[in-house]
């Protein structure tokens, strides 16, 4: 085994086993044996360390669950923590292994894109998590729609390789976080040669299933060839998927632009929503008017609401992994939203920005795990026996820190399960703690 890797050693053909100048003297029968590929060993048999670090998270878990479920316990004490994998990060591989991992971390919730094969993905990591840890709890699978296409969640990044200059230097490549631009110049032979620049033409262009719409290459493009496309998932899917028993929560962005939009979709979706356990709204600070529209959304929502629910406040969109200042928006999103007595009922959670800073920045708002506003005696209309901030929701910055360690495994490994490469694995699995171990107050380990 190298450095990072499993014990086993995947398929290659008989021709790359041998070095470069070695005879293959493979036979017929042992050539057809060749081009099955290898098993995988029993999944728990080289995971010692992994299984050791995910049962910190584990064992908090079972001692925390007290009367509700864990979840929901998680958002009352304000150590909640929710995976955004992306409302239109569609990249069923990453999905399972960014879900496997934060499962093992210890998150509560792993939101996804409203689709049936994203949502099996989600399951898929979930399920491997939970045979090398089965003490684990399984965090609530939840999916993200909208009511408008405005919103920048749900919106792709489109354009024509072909309409850009062969000899461009490709500034939308290099800016995507989420490395869904791929662009490769290709020559036709002839007098173009390979060095030169201006021939040739360019291949590739976005992948579509690994945009989630952040809109970094819009404004990078020399050319002004790159274009936004938005769209509004399929109520009638959705409701078909909220029918199934491997979702758990919903979570509906709203631009707060109007209740109209919010009132239409809620309609379509009505009689399956109460088969989820958690109601979630996305929303941004629209300023003083923000509490008058969530009370109006309450009022929508009200009769239907059979479980939970929680507004996620949606400070500075898909920006966390830019930099520590990302982050305070969503707080002075939250200090706004906890000072308010006429909040509407629900859990409150953190997203848009949230990074490495945003459990320092809450703690120095005096928010963090708090159930109690700042300089007063009582919560107002949240009981004392709940945290104002119910916890944080991670996206950008929590794949970022994650896709680090995916993106070294050899790409001649095909499609990675990261379960295959327990070096990796454990590696990655370090970062998650990093960024889930302060909320849920996991004792440090310095063997890890």
């Amino acid at each position: 085994m190298n450095g990072h890797g499993s014990a086993t050693v995947p398929f290659v053909e008989a021709s790359e086993r041998n070095g470069p100048d070695e005879e293959d003297i493979s036979s017929p029968a042992q050539e057809a044996m060749a081009a099955v590929p290898v098993p995988p060993p029993p999944l728990l048999a080289s995971h010692a360390a992994v299984r050791a670090a995910a049962s910190l998270a584990a064992s908090r878990r079972v001692r925390l669950a007290g009367e509700h479920p864990p979840q929901v316990a998680a958002l009352r004490r304000g150590d909640w923590v929710k995976l955004i994998c992306g409302a239109s990060f569609e990249d069923a591989g990453d999905v399972r292994n960014l879900s496997l991992v934060y499962t093992l971390a210890g998150v509560d919730c792993i939101d996804c894109a409203a689709d049936v094969s994203v949502v099996g993905a989600v399951h898929e990591g979930i399920d491997v998590a939970a045979t090398i840890v089965p003490a684990l709890q399984r965090p609530w699978v939840m999916v993200s729609v909208n009511d408008d296409c405005r919103d920048l969640h749900f919106r792709k990044a489109e354009f024509d390789p072909e309409d850009c200059p062969p000899y461009c230097s490709k500034p939308c490549e290099k800016v995507c976080p989420a490395d869904a631009i791929s662009l490769e110049r290709v020559t036709d032979g002839g007098d173009c040669a390979q060095s030169d620049s201006s021939c040739g033409k360019l291949e590739g262009g976005v992948i579509t299933e690994r945009c989630y719409g952040c809109g970094r290459c819009l404004p990078v493009c020399p050319y002004d060839k790159i274009r936004a496309v938005s769209y509004v998932r399929d109520p009638t899917t959705t409701a078909e998927l909220l029918k199934r028993d491997d979702v758990d929560a919903i979570e509906i962005h709203t631009t707060g632009k109007g209740t109209e939009m919010f009132n239409t979709l809620w309609s379509s979706l009505s009689e399956s929503i109460s088969n989820v356990k958690l109601i979630a709204v996305s929303l941004p600070n629209i300023g003083e008017s923000t509490v008058d529209f969530m009370n109006e959304i309450y009022k929508t929502m009200e009769c239907h609401i059979k479980g939970y629910n929680l507004w996620q406040l949606d400070g500075r969109p898909m920006s966390g992994d830019i930099g520590r200042g990302a982050t305070r928006e969503t707080v002075s999103f939250a200090v706004h939203m906890a000072s308010m007595s006429d909040r509407p009922p629900g859990f409150y959670q953190l997203a848009g920005g949230t990074n490495s800073y945003t459990v320092d920045c809450l703690k120095k708002a005096g928010l963090f795990q708090s159930t109690t506003f700042p300089g007063t005696a009582t919560s107002g209309t949240i009981s004392s026996q709940q945290a104002l901030i119910g916890g944080i929701a991670y996206g950008g910055y929590a794949r970022k820190i994650v896709g680090r360690t995916l993106r070294k495994i050899p790409s001649e490994f095909g499609r990675v399960r990261i379960e295959d490469h327990p070096d990796y694995l454990l590696e990655a699995l370090q970062e998650a703690l990093s960024l889930v171990g302060p909320v849920k107050g996991y004792p440090a380990c310095s063997g890890l």
